[in-house]
């Protein structure tokens, strides 16, 4: 049982609070009874899970660009947070070899900018960097990376992240040692879930072709990635952030993926996706390998998630299986234009009540 009722009445303030992972955290923050502060640009699909679940009228939501460092320290100034959590990205891999510069200053310029507008405050006790597993030196080798292991990822979104890491790190080191103020890092395997509308991720483009009746395209079938459902990170982030809130000595970098028979191929991600369609929908579906000679993308990732099991006894709630049927269920009732922020609620709420959190070493939440 996962119990989110410390946040009831704390100032929250996260960047990126208008995309597809922001918007489970606010929607679950609000949820607790939490005063959240968004800043982050415009929804960035249409629709969007931030419109979906009209989350705008429900806390104090702040159109602004992270690389605007000006407008960005005086929105912490105004909100006077106690928790902040840095999700704000440009998150595509594709995209970042399109738009290189713009993912370097959003996603290293963003960090510098949150990390000294925090520097300025005397309110903030906790600061949550959220990265992603893409933050290693991939090595295509077969176990988990460990958080003491080389960060230089490949591409540019991956290594702007890796930057964003170093960063962090350097503002810890240099201006929060000797202050009241707990700074970590989590580096999430790839995240599933309903309300994703983004291009080039394998859900929304799964749930695109189920839509029109076609073949859904898989680009490299054998990948290995750690899938996970997006409530699984929202939540990690959430443990860590009122844990070293009341214990600095528990601030860190930490992994956060699913267990190792869950890090699985994206060809049997799409097949599990296929057959729980069906079984909603009544309807046939199938996938296919299609490579389209698109750029260097991993071919094998996983993480070692032992840190974040070991200091705060977490553990993941949802096995992959269930985590694709429960996605599949919220797009396939989307479709079917049901009231989305009431399902998305009862979802949360089904996830906080599984078992498997905080089992084992320190409470989860």
């Amino acid at each position: 049982m996962i119990d989110l009722s410390f946040y009831k009445g704390k100032k929250v303030f996260i960047t990126g609070h208008t995309g597809f992972k922001g918007s489970w955290m606010c929607q679950a923050l609000l949820g607790a009874g939490a005063q959240v502060t968004g800043y982050a640009l415009k929804p960035p699909s249409e629709p969007a899970l931030f419109d979906i679940l009209r989350l705008k009228e429900q806390m104090n939501s702040i159109d602004g660009d992270v690389r605007d460092g000006e407008k960005l320290s005086e929105a912490i100034k105004e909100s006077r947070p106690e928790i902040v959590i840095h999700m704000a990205a440009q998150p595509i891999v594709r995209e970042s070899y399109e738009n290189p510069v713009y993912t370097y200053e959003t996603n290293v310029m963003g960090t510098v900018n949150i990390l000294e507008a925090v520097r300025k405050t005397d309110v903030v006790r906790s600061f949550i960097n959220v990265t992603t597993d893409k933050v290693y030196l991939n090595k295509e080798w077969v176990w988990g990376y460990r958080e003491n292991e080389e960060l230089n990822g490949y591409d540019p979104y991956s290594n702007s992240k890796s930057c964003s890491e170093l960063v962090t790190g350097c503002y810890q080191r240099s201006f929060f040692e000797n202050r009241d103020i707990a700074v970590s890092t989590f580096r999430a395997g790839n995240v599933i879930g309903g309300g994703d509308f983004a291009r080039d991720r394998i859900i929304p483009d799964c749930v695109r072709a189920a839509e029109k009746g076609q073949d859904i395209i898989i680009r490299n079938p054998d990948s290995i990635r750690p899938y996970q459902h997006v409530l699984e990170p929202v939540m990690a982030y959430l443990m860590a952030a009122r844990a070293q809130y009341q214990d600095k000595s528990l601030a860190g970098a930490y992994n956060i993926g699913p267990d190792e028979e869950d890090s699985i191929t994206s060809g049997k991600i799409a097949g599990l996706f296929c057959g729980k369609w069906q079984e909603l929908s009544g309807k046939r579906q199938e996938w296919v390998a299609q490579g389209d000679h698109g750029p260097h993308e991993a071919g094998l990732l996983k993480l070692d998630c032992g840190k974040v099991k070991e200091i705060f006894g977490w553990r993941p709630v949802w096995k992959i299986e269930q985590t694709v049927k429960e996605t599949a269920e919220w797009y396939y009732r989307f479709l079917q234009k049901e009231d989305m922020r009431d399902f998305t609620a009862k979802q949360t709420q089904k996830y906080m009540a599984g078992k498997n959190n905080g089992t084992g070493g320190r409470e989860a939440l």
